[in-house]
């Protein structure tokens, strides 16, 4: 879904003219944004649901996640597709309507490292993005959401436009943690997942609990475009 004309607020360019962090559209409209994180469990009844029922997702990978190396992070780990199409994969996903954007290579501590190394992980997986998909990212989200003011500067010389968190996490069995005390999805809000075992699954439960809910599922970018326009 793309928004109607006149229906997206504009969000603030920061007086820096560093990349902005965002974790919400500014809208009334009963719309929220699906992102999944890191690369791990490459379920292909989840790239299914996307191609076939248009559901629009930006997936925010990791080199290693995708490359499956080294050990699996913990809630990833039991899964039937751990690195089963590495970056053939992401290629499906792009092909079947998600936008591929930027999680690093190795999903560090960013404010732990200094610039250089902050974007020794930020423009070396946009190039293998690249590389491997024909575009480059123009949305960063940083590991476990941490970031500094050296983050959006490596960001902004690696071509990214904006910073991009979340309002609410999904958890296995397509549970919704609101990070809000009244527990409930609201306008604009964008949802994180992640590519665990039983993807597929959680997925298809997530977006029916979503519609019950009354609420449609948006275009990341074409919002993002209309809030920076």
């Amino acid at each position: 879904m793309t928004p109607k004309p006149g229906e997206v607020g504009r969000l603030p360019r920061p007086g820096d003219g560093l990349p902005p962090v965002i974790s919400s559209i500014p809208t009334r409209r009963k719309v929220v944004f699906l992102t999944i994180d890191d690369g791990w469990e490459q379920d292909p009844g989840f790239v299914a649901q996307v191609r076939d029922r248009r559901i629009p997702v930006a997936a925010f990978v990791t080199r290693d996640a995708v490359e499956a190396r080294g050990t699996a992070d913990p809630t990833a780990q039991g899964g039937r597709f751990l690195g089963a199409g590495k970056w053939e994969y992401v290629r499906e996903l792009r092909d079947a309507g998600a936008t591929i954007e930027n999680h690093t290579l190795t999903h560090p501590n960013l404010p732990a490292l200094g610039y250089e190394g902050q974007k020794t992980e930020i423009c070396g997986v946009s190039k293998l993005i690249r590389r491997h998909t024909g575009t480059a990212p123009t949305l960063f989200r940083p590991p476990f959401g941490n970031h500094n003011t050296l983050t959006r500067r490596a960001a902004k010389d690696c071509g990214i436009d904006a910073l991009l968190l979340w309002t609410a996490t999904v958890q296995p069995g397509g549970k919704i943690a609101y990070q809000v005390p009244d527990k409930r999805l609201r306008p604009g809000d964008i949802l994180l997942l992640h590519f665990r075992p039983n993807l597929a699954r959680d997925f298809r439960i997530l977006v029916a609990k979503i519609k019950r809910r009354g609420f449609e599922i948006g275009n990341l970018d074409a919002y993002l475009k209309a809030a920076t326009r």
